[in-house]
């Protein structure tokens, strides 16, 4: 049930569901190029991209674009900030989060999208296409997931049908976090491909305060949603992001009861900035 009895608005659920059945649709045709010998080329920065990455945004382009809301796409065109700070709502994507481990092929790949009204995410969708585990969340409802690939896989003629109802979607996931552990170590989670020496003195840190530690390495925004589930405890990010990167998983795990903030000040996390660059941030998941 929602959270504290909220029911969201019949616009938010039909927001919902438009976005899940995106993230699912674009996350197939992820998997059907990742399975070939797809090719990879280079963006100005030397960031990679592939086909999966375009096939990807032009799928989640055509469902969003019916909402008459501005979107601000990784793989989009480049947007000035003079174009963008009349938005008040608008949505985040990332059509394909984590390339690098696309390319690798270790399936720690996500479909990123997220509505951020008033610089703050309100919805988010995280899908992992390999791992088939869909994560969503919408404000006031509270963050769920889904891991079961059967229904994973009929799950888009579920959401396009005039009965689709958030109820019944809800009956099918578990919401997170999940249930804790105990005699859990505390477990730090950060990322595979971007390690820093910042991240090895914060787990050495870590540590010293709490003795046994563990560590999960983990590529894209699964390293939040794994906070989100409660399966790690914090994930201190101390290297660059950028905003498709973070909002749909920060959706998630503040739904989840999670904090994220920024790392030097404790302030939350804002989005449709003039600088589209994250701070180092921390999402840590609620201890009590």
């Amino acid at each position: 049930m929602p959270k504290n009895g909220a029911v969201p608005n019949l616009q938010d659920e039909n927001f919902l569901m438009l976005t899940i059945r995106a993230a699912l649709e674009a996350g197939d045709a992820i998997l059907d190029i990742y399975q070939t010998d797809f090719t990879v080329d280079y963006k100005q920065d030397d960031s990679p991209l592939t086909q999966a990455d375009r096939a990807s945004h032009d799928i989640i382009m055509r469902h969003l674009q019916a909402s008459g809301i501005p979107i601000l796409s990784e793989e989009g065109k480049a947007l000035p900030v003079t174009e963008r700070q009349s938005w008040q709502i608008l949505w985040i994507v990332d059509p394909l989060d984590g390339t690098k481990e696309f390319i690798k092929k270790n399936g720690e790949f996500t479909v990123n999208i997220a509505l951020v009204s008033a610089g703050a995410p309100k919805m988010g969708v995280v899908y992992a296409p390999d791992r088939q585990r869909l994560y969503f969340s919408l404000q006031n409802l509270g963050a769920y997931m889904i891991d079961d690939p059967i229904l994973l896989e009929r799950l888009p003629r579920q959401l396009a049908g005039a009965e689709a109802k958030l109820a019944e979607l809800l009956s099918q996931a578990d919401q997170l976090p999940l249930a804790e552990q105990k005699d859990k170590p505390y477990t730090i989670v950060g990322s595979r491909s971007h390690a820093t020496p910042e991240l090895t003195q914060f787990v050495d840190a870590k540590r010293q305060e709490f003795g046994q530690v563990d560590f999960i390495p983990a590529g894209s925004s699964l390293k939040i949603c794994l906070v989100a589930e409660g399966r790690a405890d914090i994930y201190p990010r101390l290297g660059p992001t950028m905003e498709w990167d973070t909002a749909a998983g920060h959706a998630v795990a503040q739904s989840a009861g999670a904090r994220i903030y920024e790392y030097e000040s404790g302030k939350p996390l804002n989005y449709n900035k003039k600088n589209l660059l994250n701070p180092w941030f921390v999402v840590e998941r609620s201890m009590t």
